[in-house]
């Protein structure tokens, strides 16, 4: 295969990232993509901005599936890269960029060198918020073409090239949004006893929330409340009627995200009688946890473990959210780390993933598929 085609079709990808539900030109330039291949084997559908596309096997005893999320996220690119963001405030600064032409690598493998299984491929939208693997998972398409096994990546900046990580059993996290409104009582700065100071009263929630995990949660478990951003008030003399709390929770249980929860709960409510406002909480998108069939991830491990030019790593589980774990909720299978090596992290504004984790990526899934069919 000529790696080169999949470089640009990453690099074209890159410059057009679009966020949840709105990826129009990411689905139109996989669409266009797709119909350039040979089409005796492929099945197309669309489902809103995402799109499965099932390849026939030549005697199928079973389905092998492979989900590549499309979407990008609100974020300024800085990375100076000639081929760099072209819409305003959204980059691809997770990844998905690599995950889609990774998708294309299996897909143009596959079209000519047939299985006897069929393969699905989806490419599913909006993981980075709301939310697209659980509406996609209940499509009258998914039950028709439902897979036997589902596989996924994560691009990982952390790791050289060839080196993939994952671990039987629990890989990412539960995850929660969170978003508190405050409302008080506004006026003026100078007259304080006449307000209900909602600015006050969310510095006071914030540090009563960081009693949650130290102080109700097992310490042999493990979870995270961060509070991303707090927005309050107009201007420096007027006393702010409202503010706002967006964060997230990350547990490593089920149980733990209940409790964390309820604890939150109780504290806005403590909040309310004691700065005398109204307050609201929405839980946002919520994300299952990734949670590795046991018996897929130890045989891909052992697969992986036998080749060349590939360092396995088993880590440890991330406090990382990812939807795919709603799939695997419902289809065996596994989802790994992939190795990219970038001095910058993942949602970074200046991420540059080593587009040689491409040919990493497709020679070991390639190899892999084809084993799991026979």
């Amino acid at each position: 295969m000529d790696f080169s085609t999949f470089v640009k079709i990453r690099r074209d990808l890159h410059q057009i990232p679009e966020l949840g539900f709105k990826e129009f030109k990411t689905q139109a330039y996989l669409l266009d993509y797709l119909s350039s291949l040979p089409q005796d084997t492929l099945e197309i559908k669309k489902w809103k901005t995402g799109v499965f596309v099932r390849i026939k096997g030549r005697n199928p005893k079973k389905t092998i599936g492979y989900r590549a999320d499309i979407d990008g996220l609100p974020i300024t690119e800085a990375t100076g890269l000639e081929f760099k963001s072209i819409h305003e405030g959204q980059m691809h600064a997770c990844g998905h960029d690599f995950h889609m032409s990774i998708a294309l690598g299996l897909i143009s493998y596959f079209v000519v060198h047939p299985i006897d299984d069929d393969l699905l491929f989806i490419f599913q939208p909006a993981e980075e918020g709301p939310g697209g693997a659980e509406p996609m998972l209940k499509t009258d398409i998914m039950q028709e073409w439902k897979p036997d096994m589902i596989i996924a990546l994560h691009i990982a900046p952390e790791y050289p090239v060839g080196t993939i990580a994952t671990r039987e059993g629990l890989l990412f996290a539960n995850t929660s949004e969170l978003f508190i409104d405050l409302e008080g009582k506004g006026g003026h700065a100078a007259y304080p006893h006449q307000t209900n100071d909602m600015v006050v009263a969310a510095c006071a929630l914030v540090n009563q929330l960081q009693s949650v995990v130290s102080r109700n949660i097992d310490p042999l478990d493990s979870a995270v409340i961060t509070i991303g951003k707090i927005t309050g008030g107009t201007v420096q003399n007027i006393i702010a009627e409202t503010s706002r709390l967006e964060g997230t929770i990350r547990t490593l249980s089920v149980e733990s995200m209940a409790r964390v929860k309820e604890r939150i709960e109780a504290l806005v409510k403590g909040i309310e009688v004691g700065y005398q406002c109204r307050t609201s909480i929405d839980y946002g998108a919520m994300y299952h946890q990734v949670y590795n069939n046991e018996e897929l991830a130890r045989d891909f491990i052992a697969f992986a473990e036998e080749k060349e030019n590939i360092d396995v790593v088993v880590c440890k589980e991330a406090m990382t959210g990812e939807d795919f774990g709603y799939m695997l909720k419902e289809i065996p299978g596994f989802m790994f780390w992939l190795g990219v090596h970038s001095d910058h992290g993942l949602h970074h504004a200046k991420l540059d993933p080593d587009e040689d984790a491409i040919k990493s990526a497709v020679d070991l899934l390639t190899k892999y598929i084809e084993y799991k069919s026979n």
